[in-house]
């Protein structure tokens, strides 16, 4: 991720640490990546782009061993020291990949971070970056935008943001991100990869399987859900790639 990329969240933690209680992330995102994660209990787990350090709190809430937050963002480190120096949980939270936490990790959680990496080598240094820290066998989550989201700007305004590529679609190209739930407004700018090029950078960086998932929390395979999830669930702005070594 480049200088220009991670320092337009430098100023966004308030904004992220918000986001959290948004309805599709804490109805439809969190408990998706919760359940693709499974039981995290005396686990190693990193999380790689940790922005305010939502997901570090939760996993190590859940019972993981040992949390480690990486993010480049000096503005989202400094929040999400904040929290732990305020209510601490043991987490640690840097902003390099030292060569000492190689093969240190039985997970690590990539959220929102591969749409950061601005053009191919990049994307393939982010997932060699994920990789090189887990242990043999060890699993990588991670939510990139999802190669079929909907190119319709409006289509996500009810859930709090808007998607803008021109032209929809195009591999390796900006996306406009306009997030404007409840009194937040910011605009980032994040990059769109198809499948393939997910999972060529993948198995470059020694994944040896990669499915795709699309977000849909347990409690709504079996039951309806709310009106108001309805068009997100059936068109996601982003998908679960769970990779294995």
């Amino acid at each position: 991720m480049s200088d220009s990329t991670h320092s337009q969240f430098d100023d966004l933690s308030a904004l992220y640490e918000n986001m959290a209680s948004w309805p599709f992330r804490k109805e439809i995102e969190t408990p998706s990546i919760l359940e693709t994660l499974g039981d995290v209990k005396g686990k190693h787990v990193l999380d790689f782009g940790c922005g305010d350090g939502t997901y570090s709190r939760i996993l190590r809430k859940l019972g993981a061993a040992r949390v480690v937050g990486f993010d480049e963002a000096e503005g989202m480190l400094a929040h999400a020291r904040r929290m732990e120096r305020e209510a601490p949980l043991g987490i640690d939270y840097v902003n390099n990949l030292s060569t000492e936490l190689n093969q240190q990790f039985d997970l690590v959680l990539g959220v929102y971070v591969l749409p950061y990496a601005s053009d191919q080598p990049a994307l393939h240094k982010m997932c060699a970056d994920m990789g090189r820290v887990l242990k043999p066998g060890g699993r990588l989550v991670t939510l990139p935008i999802h190669p079929d989201f909907d190119p319709d700007p409006a289509y996500y305004a009810p859930y709090g943001f808007a998607m803008t590529q021109t032209p929809a679609h195009a591999d390796g190209t900006r996306v406009k991100l306009d997030l404007f739930y409840s009194d937040f407004r910011a605009t980032v700018t994040a990059w769109y990869w198809n499948f393939a090029s997910l999972d060529a950078a993948l198995k470059a960086a020694d994944f040896t399987s990669v499915a795709h998932i699309n977000p849909m929390p347990s409690k709504y395979r079996t039951s309806a859900y709310p009106d108001l999830l309805r068009r997100y669930l059936e068109t996601p702005h982003a998908v679960i790639l769970d990779a294995r070594r």
